[in-house]
């Protein structure tokens, strides 16, 4: 009897793991590249970023390609970009455009490209327009995994609570797919002056007052311009 019901269980939770093992290999994946230039070489590394950019929005299944340029060290990039699948994305690493910018620019940065995939966990509009002089906000959020799921709750209310501000033109969340207790936040405030009013936001200080006891690291925010 206890063998009959544990195949039956067995066979009923087959299509369910079938299904979720489908939805994680299509799933989009969002990937966060951070580059370190030397310093007397960051015009050179920001116009091949640039360069790399219009090949890659080319690619087969690109959704998203942003290059960023931190204000202060000027000399930090980061690629924010957004792939249809697994495949899309394996295809863009694997493509000789990208093959080239990393051969090509090795000399010129500080450490190898930082690559972070992640699956969408709070994604905005793809159709959010973002005017001249935006700020862009990249963050990393990591947590003991113990409280992934306290880091999940109070990260998703400050999404909900942010996208409601006036000055924000996107809010979105993506968590690392090799390590699910680290999260790329990833906003555009209008200008300075939005993403100012948000950081003392009354959303903004309660999030940071529930992260700080169960992070596993500071709170690493980097501002960043489009380029």
């Amino acid at each position: 009897m206890r063998l009959w019901l544990s195949l039956l269980l067995g066979f009923t939770l087959l299509p369910l793991a079938a299904a979720n093992s489908a939805q994680a290999q299509d799933g989009a994946v969002y990937a966060v590249s951070y580059i370190d230039a030397v310093p007397a070489s960051r015009a050179a590394v920001a116009a091949a970023l640039q360069k790399l950019a219009v090949a890659s929005r080319k690619d087969d299944g690109n959704l998203r390609y942003e290059i960023l340029q931190r204000g202060a060290p000027a000399n930090q990039f980061a690629i924010v970009s957004i792939w249809k699948d697994q495949k899309a994305y394996d295809a863009h690493m694997a493509a000789a455009h990208t093959k080239d910018f990393r051969e090509k620019q090795k000399p010129q940065l500080i450490s190898l490209v930082d690559d972070r995939v992640h699956s969408g966990m709070e994604i905005g509009a793809a159709d959010a327009k973002v005017p001249a002089g935006a700020v862009f906000v990249v963050t990393h959020v990591d947590v003991p995994p113990p409280k992934k799921d306290e880091c999940i709750a109070a990260l998703k209310t400050l999404v909900a609570d942010s996208r409601k501000e006036g000055g924000v033109v996107r809010f979105e969340v993506f968590q690392q797919s090799s390590r699910p207790n680290h999260f790329t936040v990833v906003e555009i405030w209008k200008n300075q002056k939005a993403y100012d009013d948000h950081i003392v936001s009354a959303q903004n200080k309660k999030f940071r007052d529930t992260l700080t006891p169960m992070t596993g690291a500071l709170y690493d925010e980097r501002l960043y311009k489009a380029i």
